[in-house]
């Protein structure tokens, strides 16, 4: 995966790029994949129901970057990744090696240009909601369930986008982190072919 990612070009990642100028809110988030019972898997979180944004989502950890998490060019997501996953997770980052970082993508409505920060979980480490009030669960998937085909769809926002979207640990993972976990799977060789013409809606439930 590292070496398959090491030439990926942000256009190929998603149509959403931060822009050349204006304000934009400095974040990252941790992809952390590990070794499970049945092969490698990919630790996801679910945001809080009560969240007035992106309630009851599920994503990866990260969040903003802070002052003190030096450049955001080079150190500062990484930094965030490692420190934001464990407040949100209770993970100990001693754990984590990582092995590389995507380009820098954009989510419009928010504003945050975000770094995703690929690790391996060399020592796992218990891991839970730490803050109820901010996550609802934590839980990880295996990576057989992201590629089977069974568990993919197009996920089709009220706005009218479409975008890739994966049923698994009993949710629907759309958004942001399912297009990064869709380019990962494509460009890694994993992907399988797959119905690209099932849709479903954000409030699927298994």
């Amino acid at each position: 995966m590292a070496r398959a990612l090491e030439t990926v070009a942000p256009e190929q990642l998603s149509v959403f790029l931060p822009p050349a100028t204006g304000r934009v809110r400095q974040s990252a988030v941790l992809v952390l994949f590990g070794e499970g019972p049945s092969g490698p898997e990919l630790l996801l979180m679910e945001r809080s129901g009560t969240l007035r944004s992106h309630a009851g989502q599920p994503s990866f950890p990260g969040g903003s970057l802070d002052p003190g998490d030096g450049d955001p060019a080079t150190v500062g997501p990484l930094r965030a990744a490692l420190r934001e996953a464990e407040e949100e997770t209770g993970l100990d980052p001693a754990g984590v090696q990582l092995f590389g970082v995507l380009p820098q993508l954009y989510i419009p409505v928010s504003r945050f240009a975000v770094t995703p920060v690929l690790g391996w979980w060399r020592e796992p480490s218990p891991v839970g909601a730490v803050d109820p009030a901010e996550t609802a669960r934590v839980f990880t998937v295996p990576v057989a369930d992201l590629t089977d085909p069974a568990n993919r769809a197009m996920s089709v926002h009220p706005s009218g986008h479409i975008g890739p979207a994966f049923t698994v640990g009993g949710a629907l993972v759309w958004g942001f982190t399912a297009g990064v976990i869709d380019r990962i799977l494509h460009f890694a060789g994993w992907e399988r072919p797959w119905d690209q013409q099932r849709r479903l809606p954000l409030d699927w439930r298994a």
